[in-house]
């Protein structure tokens, strides 16, 4: 059974960073886009960053390109996202997911983990 489990969230300060991990098993999702989406209180989930296990194509979201990183490390199949320069409203529920499309559309992707707390503050 496929499946990913996040983790590395937590209670940053305005300007801190965090590095999430997400490790994937169960199967292989060498050719999946493996994607980064959060979703805050009361809002729709949105789409963060994306990359490919078999090369290193990446797409990021114009709220953090230049602060968030994703990368991935094949040998220990976990995708990583470094948020760099966290502002208060980048608090949500991050969750990593896996699809056939290296997409920006939650839709598109079939597995998701069930997602870790990044909270900063001000």
């Amino acid at each position: 059974q496929a499946q990913l489990v996040e983790s590395g969230g937590g209670l940053v300060q305005a300007g801190g960073s965090l590095r999430l991990s997400c490790a994937a098993s169960g199967r292989t999702f060498n050719s999946y886009a493996m994607g980064w989406f959060r979703q805050a209180p009361g809002k729709e989930r949105e789409f963060v960053a994306a990359i490919r296990w078999s090369h290193d194509s990446t797409t990021y979201a114009d709220s953090v390109k230049g602060r968030f990183t994703i990368s991935r490390d094949n040998a220990k199949k976990t995708v990583y996202l470094q948020m760099n320069s966290l502002k208060p409203e980048d608090t949500a529920v991050y969750y990593c997911a896996a699809g056939r499309a290296h997409s920006t559309l939650p839709n598109d992707y079939s597995y998701w983990g069930q997602g870790t707390q990044v909270t900063v503050s001000s």
